[in-house]
């Protein structure tokens, strides 16, 4: 930090010709930059400028330092408004992972508005049901849905979500409704199945306690949308995020059961490394998205698929 003073006070005497103009415009006596200057001269052993009572000239070892030293100041500057512009204006590369549904239906549209609105902005979005370890492959935001654990990670909370038991009037005309978690044992259930093992478990709470449900069905599927789609075609009942059924649910296509057990907050986050300050891209992106998923009638206006059977 001596060092940077020092060039900075160098180059105020050489660009005002004499150590009184360079002491008034940095706030010091002359003395103060004269002492400056001399030290200077000391560290590098030689002499930098030739002093009469009448004017300042650069000595050889002087015009270099002065060259260089210049130089460096003005990448500084940039470097500096740069980090000021960027906590500004959104600018730079912008990596999104999210789920592959979500982000097909509900991430990718948007995109497009938000680089218009920053146009210094690149974005990459990838789009995988596995999930990303953003401190471990660089990327800049992750979307994810229910509780954030990873105390490495900020979480900035986009829009409410819940789990919900869905299907349709007519499957459920059909085979009852299940009045507890442990009546689904007696349905179809569409349940997630990601490498052709057990299906995932399908998880409540009663009376505050956690309870887990082992589902069986006709069919299962490593996609999400798929399930989704079989619940609102009446095969079964699906264990869906609210997100991705609300339309469906809005318009009566399907209904949901065993609202009383429905786990709380799984709610739609989007995550990023801690930084200080954030960068104004991140911060940009979270409050875009949350302003459009807060659009009244957004999620009941998304298409509710085909169903009724």
């Amino acid at each position: 930090m001596d060092k940077l003073r020092d060039i900075e006070t160098f180059v105020g005497v050489v660009e005002a010709g004499s150590f009184a103009a360079a002491a008034e415009t940095a706030g010091v006596t002359p003395v103060m930059v004269g002492r400056r200057i001399s030290l200077i001269e000391q560290r590098l052993g030689g002499k930098l400028l030739e002093r009469t009572t009448r004017r300042l000239t650069l000595t050889p070892a002087g015009e270099q330092y002065y060259r260089h030293g210049l130089d460096m100041l003005g990448r500084l500057r940039t470097a500096e408004r740069l980090v000021r512009t960027g906590r500004d204006f959104a600018t730079g590369q912008l990596t999104v992972t999210c789920s592959s549904n979500f982000g097909r239906e509900h991430v990718a549209p948007h995109l497009r508005d938000f680089i218009r609105a920053n146009p210094d902005v690149h974005i990459s979005l990838n789009l995988s049901d596995y999930v990303v370890d953003l401190m471990r492959t660089g990327y800049t935001i992750g979307i994810r849905t229910g509780p954030v654990t990873d105390p490495n990670l900020v979480a900035a909370r986009l829009a409410p979500n819940r789990m919900v038991v869905c299907g349709t009037p007519a499957y459920f005309a059909r085979h009852g409704v299940p009045r507890m978690p442990e009546d689904l044992s007696h349905h179809n259930c569409l349940a997630y199945n990601e490498h052709g093992g057990q299906p995932r478990g399908w998880h409540f709470q009663n009376g505050g306690h956690p309870v887990t449900i082992r589902p069986s069905g006709s069919l299962t599927s490593n996609d999400g949308a798929m399930l989704t789609r079989w619940a609102l075609e009446g095969a079964g009942v699906a264990w869906r995020p609210e997100w991705e059924v609300a339309g469906a649910l809005a318009r009566g296509i399907a209904r949901t059961v065993l609202d009383d057990f429905t786990l709380a907050n799984q709610d739609i986050f989007a995550t990023y490394p801690p930084q200080n300050p954030v960068p104004a891209k991140i911060r940009l992106f979270i409050a875009w998205m949350r302003e459009v998923y807060a659009r009244p009638g957004y999620w009941t206006a998304a298409p509710a698929g085909e169903g009724g059977r």
